[in-house]
């Protein structure tokens, strides 16, 4: 029994990784530097992939660069509006926590980050494009809306939808893998949600199990939009080295020029991983890992449909050109005969009945949250005024670096 959940287990610590602390750690291994492939990697990086990997960052963008999607409608939002609760999830630059809002006792997920630690790795283009991607998320059923954003001198906070049902992560931890009928209930909620950004001409591009959530009810709701490209046509690539290891496609190991059928590679990952319990071409060794997914054939176990493996197949195919979705993208996987019992106006009604059901009581259940997170007090500083040992000038930086962050939609849109 060790043996077998050693490898999950494992795996579990590697994946809490950010792509960036991964490459820092994997540089100072002597043993994986020598593999000739993570050597391109690690030595290879185009002028394209500087901005990510730190080593020739961009100066803060001017209020010029800045897109501003509409005139905020709630410019007297403060932190003082909420009463904040509980920590239910952390990332590089904050935490998201559970908050109440004062006058109307409505239940949010505030995402809190620091402007300092965003400002330290050069990651405010990322975060505008966060924003940007979730302006534009509202009228869709599967992915997480943005009701308002707003900013203080040192932190941004995007006031988004309470999510309660626990991450889908979560879930594999706890069953190892999933039937399949439940598996492609999943699929077909995220292939609906990831054609959609792609008709908004948004590249994901960080599909994984950790950023898809289940609702109360238990629909699929995609969160975590820091990674998306936009502003990808239909038959445009980004060269961009971004992801997470066990999700890389090979054309972005590679470094070649990539488009938007590098989600319907990561969607096919996250697939065989609800149906096999681990990510394709996994190994503890990551060198090797990559190596894997290079040139290793996928290989199938014989316990699935021939329709899902069928399906793998062409999603998880290494020449992108041939992968399925390269063609007609989204159209190409909602008729593929895996999805055949799929009502696909129904679905994205929500008239389906979800295979599972979180049964949480309410906004205050939060069992399927990692303890790791809700067991750590909310720090004080979350709905205060800046440290006033923060310099002026770097406040003046900070702000000038964030202008047009702040965002509320028309007040009958979220009310």
């Amino acid at each position: 029994m060790k043996d077998k959940t050693s490898p999950l287990s494992s795996f579990m610590k590697q994946r809490k990784m950010g792509l960036n602390d991964f490459i820092q750690k994997l540089s100072t291994n002597s043993y994986a530097c020598k593999h000739p492939e993570v050597q391109s990697i690690l030595n290879l990086t185009p002028p394209q992939d500087a901005e990510l990997m730190n080593s020739n960052p961009s100066p803060p963008p001017s209020p010029s660069q800045q897109i501003n999607l509409g005139p905020s409608s709630n410019p007297t939002a403060k932190p003082s509006d909420f009463d904040f609760l509980k920590v239910i999830g952390k990332g590089s630059f904050g935490k998201v926590l559970l908050a109440r809002h004062r006058s109307d006792e409505k239940f949010y997920a505030v995402k809190v980050l620091q402007k300092k630690a965003i400002l330290k790795k050069k990651e405010e283009k990322h975060i505008m494009s966060e924003r940007n991607v979730l302006l534009k998320n509202v009228k869709h059923p599967f992915l997480v809306g943005l009701h308002y954003s707003f900013q203080t001198a040192d932190k941004l906070y995007f006031v988004l939808d309470y999510i309660n049902g626990g991450e889908l992560f979560y879930h594999l931890q706890r069953e190892r893998c999933f039937l399949e009928p439940r598996a492609r209930f999943y699929a077909a909620e995220i292939a609906s949600a990831l054609g959609y950004l792609h008709s908004l001409n948004i590249v994901y591009r960080d599909l994984k199990p950790e950023n898809i959530l289940l609702d109360s009810q238990g629909h699929i709701i995609l969160t975590d939009f820091g990674l998306c490209k936009e502003n990808i046509e239909p038959n445009g690539t980004t060269s961009t080295f971004c992801g997470t290891p066990e999700y890389l496609a090979p054309e972005v190991l590679h470094k070649q020029p990539y488009d938007r059928t590098v989600d319907w590679w990561c969607l096919g990952a996250v697939l065989y991983e609800m149906l096999y319990g681990l990510p394709p071409f996994y190994s503890r060794n990551t060198a090797e890992m990559y190596d894997n997914i290079l040139n290793k054939p996928l290989q199938l176990k014989p316990n699935i449909s021939n329709a899902a493996r069928h399906l793998l197949e062409g999603l998880l195919q290494k020449d992108r050109t041939k992968r399925l979705g390269f063609t007609d993208d989204f159209t190409e996987i909602k008729n593929h005969v895996f999805f055949s019992p799929i009502n696909w106006d129904d679905l994205n009604a929500k008239k389906l009945t979800p295979p599972f059901n979180p049964n949480v009581t309410g906004p205050n259940d939060l069992r399927h949250f990692d303890p790791e997170f809700t067991d750590e007090p909310v720090p004080n500083s979350i709905g205060c005024s800046p440290d006033s040992a923060l310099a002026t000038a770097s406040i003046t930086e900070a702000a000038e670096a964030f202008l047009g962050f702040s965002y509320a939609p028309a007040m009958d849109s979220y009310l």
